[in-house]
């Protein structure tokens, strides 16, 4: 009898388990709640671009959720800090696909999301990262895409917008010669430089061992005559160059960077140091459309009266790209079959109005929309109007 009992009681503990939460202790999972994962520096040197993205993720799920979600399904966010270090990134996703998650925002930085798009190839699951531009970053997976522009259509991006508008042709170039964003920013540059009308008169580097002390790549740029400095590196070591660089070139030196000198307005003591800064980038905070506005008075709002940055409009615009992805797909909390491989195929299907301008998506995993050019003028950066 004894036995008998011990058994029955087994079973139940067994039915009891299946039902209603995994044997390790878990809950099971809402089939009518939808994960959405984010990796990204929270803490360190890099920690507001990280923040940006979570921040904009986190506007866009809150007003999905606020208008009905996605065909029946709550959107839940679970954004990781990774402190900006690949190894934990990889970790970070693999906690998250532990967890349930079900689409990847893949990650912030470039490094840290070829990692994990490389972990991610045999899931099969869509990785939009919102920021991650080094060309390499989601190659050799087709269900990785990005949001923002690559490295390499910056670059041409770049030149090409100097070439065809009122701007100085003598430039010298500025870069980190040890990272592949700005070597691959700078390459692509270079490149598309002689179409353009651009005459490199000089070009300087630095690497991370050596970023404290610019002077003299200033002073072989004072010597070079250029009138403007492509500077294809972050915000951190953008503000050190031009706080070094202070009083030493004439004032109507044109610096020209793009997408990570967003929020070096943040990193300098005296704003004024970044006057005649101007950034290639698809998103204006002053930009007069609607959508725009309305993603800025969300943010200031949500976060302490801060202007959002286009990391943050980034990571606003990836949440809405994969609602029209699972929408395209008519995905239900009923109707999960083949999750995967019908989002991913969506992706290059679908057409998003963002606020980082009109996207399509290429199967190679690249977007294709129009950038803008901002320029900081009195502490404040503005859309640039050409002469």
């Amino acid at each position: 009898m004894k036995k008998l009992t011990s058994l029955v009681l087994a079973l139940l503990m067994i039915v009891s388990c299946a039902a209603f939460a995994s044997c390790g202790g878990g809950e099971e999972k809402d089939a009518n709640v939808l994960v959405i994962g984010g990796i990204g520096p929270l803490t360190g040197a890099h920690a507001n671009y990280g923040n940006s993205v979570k921040n904009g993720a986190e506007i866009a799920v809150k007003e999905i959720n606020a208008a009905g979600g996605i065909n029946g399904f709550t959107i839940e966010l679970d954004f990781q800090d990774s402190a900006g270090q690949p190894e934990s990134a990889v970790a970070a996703y693999g906690k998250q696909m532990d967890d349930g998650m079900m689409v990847s925002l893949g990650g912030v930085l470039s490094g840290e999301t070829a990692s994990v798009v490389a972990a991610a190839k045999e899931d099969g699951s869509l990785i939009l990262t919102p920021s991650a531009s080094a060309d390499d970053a989601i190659k050799d997976n087709d269900a990785a895409f990005r949001v923002c522009f690559s490295d390499s259509s910056q670059g041409v991006a770049a030149a090409n917008y100097i070439g065809a508008n009122n701007l100085p042709k003598k430039v010298a170039v500025f870069y980190q010669g040890d990272i592949d964003y700005s070597t691959g920013l700078y390459e692509a540059f270079k490149a598309t430089a002689d179409a353009n009308g651009i005459e490199i008169v000089a070009e300087e580097s630095f690497t991370a061992d050596t970023e404290s002390d610019f002077s003299t790549q200033i002073t072989a740029i004072q010597n070079s005559g250029a009138e403007m400095i492509f500077m294809p590196i972050y915000a951190d070591q953008a503000s050190t160059f031009l706080t070094q660089a202070q009083g030493k070139f004439a004032d109507t030196m044109l610096y020209f960077g793009c997408d990570g000198l967003d929020g070096i307005l943040g990193k300098v003591a005296d704003t004024a140091i970044c006057e005649n800064v101007l950034l290639l980038t698809p998103f204006a905070a002053d930009d007069s459309k609607e959508i725009v506005q309305k993603f800025v008075a969300s943010y200031k709002e949500t976060c302490g009266g801060a202007t959002p940055d286009q990391f943050a409009a980034d990571g606003y615009d990836a949440v809405y790209a994969i609602k029209a992805a699972i929408e395209k797909a008519n995905i239900t909390p009923e109707d999960q079959a083949d999750f995967n491989s019908r989002v991913v195929a969506a992706m290059t299907e679908i057409s998003v109005s963002g606020v980082t301008g009109d996207m399509t998506w290429e199967a190679s995993g690249e977007t294709v929309k129009l950038p803008l050019v901002m320029i900081i003028k009195s502490g404040v950066a503005q859309l640039y109007t050409p002469e």
